[in-house]
């Protein structure tokens, strides 16, 4: 089982030395991926709920850094060799995809094929507002630049004609180190298991009680677009890998179709190149076997 590091642009660890810090440890002690999380502003007074904590607040403030998710991890990937470089998640929508589509193909191109794009719709509606990002019909908005980003880095000379984009004849270089970037639809919600079963690569649900019913949702999606569910990867969450039996948790969440897991980056803080190193021994060595 493949383990990776989430939200890893935060607190100490989006700092330049940071960051060095964090890649560099984690690659040696075997984690497989690092996952940054995006807003690209902070609206003060916010109504909008955040969906993953019951207070309905993210656990950040107005001067909390958090910077750019694929600068940081450009800087992260000049820094390491093999780690795999993901977006946890990008919010697609707000994004313009044609330069989007450079700079994440330009970023593969440079790691060696080690970016995975990982996208969600956004549930935060101010920060649409300041960006003058349609809140409305985002999720359409979301398909149709998934579908986008895979036509650029498709070949030379291409065209769409979609309900938000449309080019024609069109070429975007450099192309991904292996043809295209996976895409791993993010959310933890039954609309996000049926995009992810419908167009992802791979699906990351945030974890919860609920997560056999959202990979139910995602397998039938996929098979009633015509996709093999077991070709998408899925990402859950490492928490089960905190207790007293890491090795059995792993192995539940793999019985369930899970491919990798991820952990908290603030686990870390206090002593990267120490906490990273035996969490690796402890617990990433052994279910890379398994």
């Amino acid at each position: 089982m493949k383990v990776g590091i989430a939200f890893a642009n935060a607190g100490p660890f989006g700092s330049a030395e940071g960051a060095v810090a964090l890649g560099t440890n984690a690659e040696a002690a075997g984690f497989e991926s690092v996952w940054t999380v995006e807003h690209v502003v902070y609206p003060h007074d916010y109504k909008s709920a955040y969906p993953y904590d019951p207070s309905g607040k993210m656990a950040m403030g107005p001067d909390t850094p958090l910077v750019d998710p694929l600068i940081w991890l450009t800087w992260l990937g000049a820094n390491t060799s093999t780690i795999h470089l993901g977006t946890g998640i990008l919010i697609l929508p707000e994004h313009e995809p044609l330069a989007l589509a450079k700079r994440v193909g330009t970023l593969d191109d440079l790691t060696g094929g080690r970016v995975e794009l990982g996208i969600g719709v956004g549930w935060l509606r101010e920060e649409f507002d300041a960006m003058g990002v349609p809140w409305e019909r985002r999720a359409a908005r979301t398909d149709e630049y998934v579908a986008v980003l895979r036509t650029l880095w498709s070949g030379n000379g291409v065209s769409f004609d979609g309900d938000f984009v449309s080019f024609d004849e069109v070429s975007s270089n450099p192309k991904p180190a292996n043809g295209t970037v996976p895409v791993v639809v993010g959310g933890h919600s039954h609309a996000a298991a049926r995009r992810a079963g419908r167009l992802g690569d791979g699906f990351f649900p945030a974890g919860g009680g609920d997560l056999g019913e959202l990979l139910a949702t995602m397998r039938q999606s996929a098979e009633e677009h015509g996709r093999d569910p077991d070709s998408i990867e899925v990402t859950g969450s490492g928490e089960g890998l905190l207790g007293d039996d890491p090795l059995g948790a792993a192995q539940e969440l793999m019985a369930m179709g899970v491919d990798r897991v991820v952990v908290p980056a603030f686990l870390f803080w206090a002593d990267p190149a120490g906490s990273l190193a035996e969490f690796g021994e402890r617990i990433v060595t052994p279910l890379s076997g398994i």
